[in-house]
């Protein structure tokens, strides 16, 4: 398993409190191979996770696919209207290293933390705000 009960705990733990500091959702999906460009397809897992139904339109994935050891983060149309090209490219290079250096869960975690840190100056927490996406990891093809 590539993250242990623990460790899964930990990311969602993370996905929970990044979105304490920001109206924006976060969901992080695992698969073990992306077939292709990560973009691309994490384009197709976010409709997949049907992460274009929130109310702000300002869900972001976080895709990593293992054995193609690539990683991408995209956001819905709310969050790219207002953010610079290149936005996520910090974040997806920490997490290479991370990786890089074995911290899978960790990496994942701050990875989250950053997503929503980044997302507070754009999409601030609204009183009214409720969690409109899953908490838990996604995972393709890894029996998990």
């Amino acid at each position: 398993s590539f993250l242990s009960k623990s460790e899964k705990e930990l990311v969602k733990k993370a996905i929970k409190i990044a979105e304490k500091n920001t109206s924006g959702e976060i969901r992080v999906r695992i698969e073990e191979k992306c077939g292709g460009k990560p973009l691309e397809r994490a384009i197709k897992v976010f409709s997949l996770l049907k992460m274009e139904r929130t109310k702000d339109r300002n869900g972001v994935l976080l895709y990593i696919a293992l054995s193609d050891k690539q990683l991408a983060i995209i956001g819905d149309k709310g969050i790219n209207s207002v953010l610079p090209k290149g936005f996520w490219q910090s974040t997806v290079d920490k997490l290479k290293l991370a990786f890089s250096e074995g911290q899978y869960a960790i990496g994942i975690q701050d990875a989250v933390l950053e997503i929503g840190e980044r997302l507070l100056h754009f999409f601030p927490y609204q009183k009214d705000d409720i969690n409109e996406l899953s908490d838990d990891i996604s995972f393709e093809k890894l029996n998990e």
